[in-house]
Parts: C-alpha cells; sequence; structure tokens
C-alpha cells in the first residue's frame, strides 16, 4: 500500500466516525422526543405517599397514570385521578370522583348523598366523622367534579376547603395499573 492510498482511506475514516457519531445523536435525540411525548401525554408514573386511599391503594404503591384517556372521555364516578394539590408544588393527589358535573353533592350523618338521595357505594367503609364543607349542599357546576378518599376519615379530599371542587382542568389523569409492590401488579380496577 502507498502513502497515497493511505492519505484517501483517511479522510473516508473520518467520514465513517462523523456519520457514525451523527446516528447515534439523532438515535437519542429521538428516543428523548418519544419519551417527553409518553410522558406528556400518554403516561406517568406517581407514588402513592399516605393512607387516604386505602385499601384499594397503600402507602408506597407506585403507579401508572393513564393521561391519554380523558382526552377522548369524560371522567366518570369512581374513577380513581391524580391531580396536583395547589398549595404545594410538586405535590400530587389520588382520589376517587364521587360528584360529576351538574350533582348536588353533600354529606349527611356521615355518608354522601347526590342530588338528595343517599350513595350506595362500598369504598368508604366507615362512617364519615366530618363532612367539612359538604355539611351544605354543594351544587357542581358544569366542569367539576368532587373527589374522596377512600379512607374517608383519613383523607384530605373535596371536603377540606384548600383541595375543595376540582375541574377537569386540574385532572392529571386516571390511575391505570401498578406497578409496585410486584406483588400486588395489576390494573387498577375502577367500579
Amino acid at each position: 500500500m502507498s502513502k497515497e492510498d493511505n492519505k484517501e482511506e483517511a479522510p473516508e475514516q473520518e467520514q465513517s466516525i462523523w456519520r457514525s457519531l451523527g446516528g447515534t445523536l439523532l438515535y437519542l435525540l429521538v428516543i428523548v422526543l418519544l419519551t417527553w411525548v409518553i410522558v406528556t401525554f400518554v403516561g406517568q408514573r406517581t407514588k402513592v405517599d399516605g393512607h387516604s386511599m386505602e385499601p384499594t391503594l397503600s402507602d408506597g404503591d407506585n403507579l401508572i397514570v393513564d393521561k391519554l384517556s380523558y382526552r377522548f372521555r369524560d371522567p366518570e364516578r369512581y374513577d380513581i385521578i391524580v391531580f396536583p394539590y395547589q398549595h404545594a408544588e410538586n405535590t400530587y393527589y389520588i382520589k376517587r370522583i364521587i360528584g360529576l358535573p351538574g350533582e348536588t353533592v353533600q354529606v349527611i350523618d356521615g355518608y354522601m348523598y347526590i342530588n338528595g338521595k343517599k350513595l350506595d357505594e362500598h369504598y368508604g367503609a366507615e362512617v364519615m366523622e366530618d363532612p367539612g364543607i359538604a355539611a351544605e349542599p354543594i351544587k357542581l357546576g358544569d366542569d367539576e367534579y368532587f373527589v374522596l378518599g377512600d379512607n374517608r376519615n383519613h383523607s384530605s379530599d373535596s371536603r377540606v376547603a384548600s383541595v375543595g371542587v376540582l375541574t377537569r382542568d386540574m385532572l392529571i389523569g386516571r390511575a391505570w395499573v401498578r406497578i409496585y409492590p410486584f406483588n400486588k401488579i395489576g390494573v387498577i380496577k375502577h367500579e
């Protein structure tokens, strides 16, 4: 091989290195973009902190939140949803939707009433000791939801003025799958 052949191979090797580096950077850019799209529009991991949703969800459970379905359908009664707590940054609450837009909600003698009728449910296993702001009837607007924790006497939910009634734009998404602890992995039932 002559010196001229070696001189011709050097630029080709340099071009090959740049092509390979460019391909790797493009691959990484696509991965970052896809990750951003998934986390922003499709799903998000969140961790249960506290006991307000027991026995359905426990402290330390890791969930995937479905952020996509509410773009195509309305939230329904008994959906378990995630929303930001408006008085603390990076704090999210997980509760169950009980009252829907246009309904009147009230807690009477420890039980939830919707439009004057006692709600037939099995999530709140105990009688609510504190009706909070729901001691008086609350008429929900066209875009408002009333949420409760399943562990009613140990939950900061719509009965508490600092949480209050939620608007649809506050709902990040619907709890979809429990991914940890491993012995409880599975789709979360919304009944």
